[in-house]
């Protein structure tokens, strides 16, 4: 029985990938618009074609998305929103699905995948984590987004959590960003990405129902970017181990 699970994983892998490229060349072309717009316009519609993309992805690879907490953003102007990362499937069902438009800070590595690099490039604010002056400057560009209204999303894990614990230790970014701007922080859950696309084994899959809970906002005023990260990671812990 474990091994045809497996096989059948490895099957609905191959078939997701084949769905992800097919419609991705279906919509690149509605994406070339954003080298004409200017921000925060090109933002907005690139997420727009996202959802309708990531959306047509998800029925055809056989997931079902659900939300929950949109009304936590109903009395913020703009945020810094900050979600676990377990999964590939993460960010690409995560930024067109919030309520908001929003960039996230993303590896430059990744801008270099042929097609898929320029749609990725259009959203996102590149950082080469291992280069401190790209560092830097990904600071600089993301005071910039959130000065145009726009969202900032970033995954304080930094890369998938492949442990068993709820969530891997925070980097300070997204909180100190948070302290620099006095903008709130928005902690978002995804839950069962990790079943459906795991870390390992590689290439498989298995189709469910991914959920997004959004909590209410956390405010950086008396905090220092330790209290607030700490904060932060206790609530989202806490209401992941409570609904996992």
């Amino acid at each position: 029985m474990k091994l045809i699970k497996s096989i059948v994983a490895r099957i609905l892998a191959f078939w997701a990938l084949l769905v992800f490229a097919s419609t991705m060349f279906l919509f690149i072309w509605f994406y070339l618009i954003c080298y004409v717009l200017p921000e925060p316009q090109k933002t907005r519609w690139h997420r727009q074609i996202s959802k309708l993309w990531m959306g047509l992805f998800l029925l055809l690879s056989g997931c079902r998305f659900s939300i929950t907490g949109k009304e936590n953003f109903d009395d913020t102007t703009n945020a810094i929103i900050v979600c676990n990362h377990n999964s590939l499937i993460d960010i690409p069902v995560s930024f067109p699905f919030l309520p908001r438009a929003n960039k996230t800070i993303a590896k430059k590595s990744f801008s270099k995948i042929p097609i898929f690099g320029l749609i990725y490039t259009f959203g996102t604010v590149l950082v080469d984590r291992k280069d401190e002056k790209s560092r830097r400057k990904s600071i600089e560009d993301m005071k910039e987004v959130l000065a145009t209204g726009l969202d900032m999303l970033i995954y304080p894990e930094g890369t998938r959590n492949r442990t068993s614990e709820p969530l891997k230790s925070f980097h300070s970014g997204a909180f100190k960003l948070a302290i620099d701007t006095n903008k709130p922080i928005i902690p978002v859950v995804l839950l069962n990405t990790k079943k459906i696309l795991p870390a390992k084994p590689a290439m498989y899959f298995t189709p469910g129902k991914i959920q997004m809970d959004i909590l209410p906002a956390i405010y950086p005023e008396g905090h220092t970017i330790d209290s607030l990260k700490n904060k932060v990671y206790d609530i989202m812990a806490a209401h992941y181990l409570a609904n996992k």
